[in-house]
């Protein structure tokens, strides 16, 4: 089984923001597979179903950005899913926006998100998905770039990256993660 996690903020005011970029993914393979991510359990809102014949979880923390890794390791431990088995999706402001980036594993930079999961699962070895969000030459506060609402136009060059982590999602379980980095990054 996998535990397919995208980060984000619970609260209706983050839509349409960057730091959703895990919720939109989320949200477009649970409408594609028919997986209702409407179960609350540990602080988290998740689903499950099949994806490309393999067993999911899609999860969508509830938590807020900076404690995420909690309710990961919640349903990891009781579910019995080891890290390797655990597909990530996050916004990377280092990434240009309407891209897309696969790793088999590494560290947390500067998402908050990843910090916490990186604690709270005690390893940097879990797969993940970033959706580039773009990074600004010279950003006066990171919080409000990724936080802050984005017009129509930059959130349509944002749904490209989003559209393109589901296919990554989707390729990872249909055949591997190293054969999906080879084929998509």
């Amino acid at each position: 089984m996998y535990l397919i996690v995208g980060l984000g903020n619970p609260e209706p005011e983050y839509s349409k923001t960057r730091h959703n970029m895990g919720f939109d993914v989320i949200n477009k393979l649970s409408a594609k597979y028919e997986i209702e991510v409407k179960k609350e359990k540990f602080n988290g809102l998740f689903g499950s179903g099949v994806i490309e014949g393999k067993k999911v979880i899609l999860l969508k923390p509830q938590t807020f950005m900076n404690a995420s890794g909690e309710c990961v390791e919640k349903f990891a431990k009781f579910y019995k899913i080891e890290a390797k088995d655990i597909i990530t999706i996050f916004d990377d402001i280092d990434i240009e926006t309407g891209t897309m980036k696969i790793r088999k594993k590494g560290g947390a930079g500067t998402h908050n998100g990843m910090k916490s999961m990186v604690k709270e699962l005690n390893t940097t070895d879990f797969p993940r998905v970033r959706v580039g969000t773009g990074k600004q030459e010279k950003i006066a506060d990171l919080v409000d770039y990724v936080i802050g609402r984005v017009d129509d136009e930059e959130y349509k060059k944002l749904e490209i990256g989003v559209e393109k982590a589901e296919v990554a999602v989707e390729e990872i379980l249909k055949i591997g993660i190293d054969n999906a980095m080879n084929r998509l990054n």
